[in-house]
């Protein structure tokens, strides 16, 4: 299974309630096709840089989940035609926690102080 992340923006017009419907149905397709959702960051309200469809701002929200290969073609199928979808994109979701910086060894920094 690969890992995928979905970012969605919601219409700003909606209320709060139905913004959470919206959403809910987003899970819910990923979820149909076999997806296993592993966790949503909802950011919240915030201002488009330019105005799209008429609006000035909208919900954004990412949903991280597994599947298989074919899942995120379905998705984006179904979501494309959704009311109050303004935007959504899936890309892989292959970031991994960046590696610590090695410290320099003690002795070069011993030879570094003495010059």
């Amino acid at each position: 299974m690969n890992k995928y992340e979905l970012a969605v923006v919601i219409s700003g017009k909606l209320e709060e309630d139905d913004k959470n419907v919206v959403l809910g149905k987003v899970k819910d397709l990923v979820e149909r096709f076999g997806g296993k959702i592993t966790s949503v960051d909802e950011q919240g309200k915030k201002r488009f840089a330019y105005e799209v469809a008429k609006m000035k701002e909208g919900y954004y929200n990412f949903i991280h989940f597994e599947a298989e290969a074919n899942v995120p073609a379905e998705i984006e199928s179904r979501i494309r035609i959704m009311d109050n979808v303004v935007r959504y994109l899936i890309v892989v979701d292959d970031v991994e926690a960046p590696a610590p910086k090695a410290e320099k060894p003690a002795e070069s920094a011993e030879t570094e102080a003495a010059e």
